[in-house]
């Protein structure tokens, strides 16, 4: 039942596949390989004949190309190909290294190990020092502190701007040097000892 005060729902209509396709004629492709220039309703009828649908796969040719297929399968192969897509793009995270101004030598190394492995591995690193309480009178030790994390990373991470303190917290962005980011090491060939000559 539909309420008061709302119009009907419409059907959905798929867009670009049989009469929803709006050219006049198409370049239809069929699964016996055979390529034809027709009027739409004529290709969308064929394709209807031989239990399939007509898809317009590229509208913006001249004519617009239209392939005789099934919709299910199409749709299918649409999105495994997004997926695949998706897969192969890597996603720049921030990742953020928390300290205290008074952070201990043991500490401190163990982030910057982990801070060392984020930016080679594509990522960004924000590092944080917060203050609390009457820290905030030290704001110069947490500005030394995150420039010598910085200094520490310049091999694999460069800088972005001096440290800036944003209420009770003092920060600074590093992004990851491409050359620092590992590639496939190539194997190492031993030079060949040479023969004494008599």
């Amino acid at each position: 039942m539909i309420p008061r005060g709302f119009p009907p729902r419409r059907p959905k209509i798929r867009e670009n596949v049989n009469e929803a396709i709006r050219a006049r004629e198409v370049r239809a492709v069929f699964p016996d390989g055979s390529v034809e220039i027709m009027p739409t309703p004529a290709a969308v009828r064929k394709a209807q004949d031989m239990g399939l649908d007509l898809i317009l796969i590229a509208p913006t040719a001249e004519p617009p190309v239209a392939k005789a297929m099934d919709y299910g399968q199409w749709q299918y192969e649409n999105k495994k190909k997004q997926h695949e897509a998706k897969k192969k793009q890597h996603v720049i995270q921030v990742k953020e290294i928390k300290f205290r101004p008074n952070t201990d030598d043991h500490d401190y190394d163990f982030k910057k190990n982990h801070a060392i492995r984020f930016l080679q591995e594509g990522n960004r690193v924000k590092a944080v020092v917060q203050f609390r309480g009457r820290e905030i009178a030290h704001v110069d030790l947490g500005k030394k502190l995150l420039l010598r994390f910085a200094a520490d990373l310049a091999q694999v991470g460069s800088i972005e701007g001096q440290p800036r303190l944003e209420g009770r917290n003092a920060h600074v962005l590093l992004s990851p040097i491409k050359s620092a980011v590992p590639a496939k090491e190539k194997p190492q060939t031993r030079p060949q000892a040479q023969e004494p000559q008599a």
